[in-house]
């Protein structure tokens, strides 16, 4: 079983910086991609960024120039810096690992809650 367990949430104020951090353990293969996905209230949930094992990264335009994702993968870590936090990056912010060679193989985590205000 593969467990994921983020933390570093928290009330920021606009303009500020939060690091968030995510541990995955258990059956854990290379080909792997990790990931932060956000959920606002009422909203659905949506990719903030998401880094392959070999570095490859991608992040949402919403974010692009003020996130930061990165990952230690002899810790099976994977990290969000966020700098100039705005209010509507206000969510749960949620980690998952997706081994994407093995059928059902996408996990996530608890979720922590991100609020930035005004």
């Amino acid at each position: 079983q593969v467990r994921l367990v983020e933390s570093g949430g928290g009330l920021v104020q606009a303009g500020g910086s939060l690091r968030l951090s995510c541990a995955a353990s258990g059956s854990i293969f290379s080909d792997n991609v990790m990931g932060w996905y956000r959920q606002a209230a009422g909203k659905q949930r949506e990719l903030v960024a998401s880094i392959a094992f070999g570095g490859r990264s991608n992040y949402a335009d919403s974010v692009k120039g003020r996130f930061t994702i990165s990952r230690d993968n002899a810790e099976n870590t994977v990290y969000l810096q966020m700098n100039s936090l705005k209010p509507e990056d206000t969510a749960v912010y949620y980690c998952n690992l997706d081994l994407y060679r093995v059928p059902g193989g996408s996990y996530w985590g608890k979720g922590t809650l991100v609020t930035v205000s005004a």
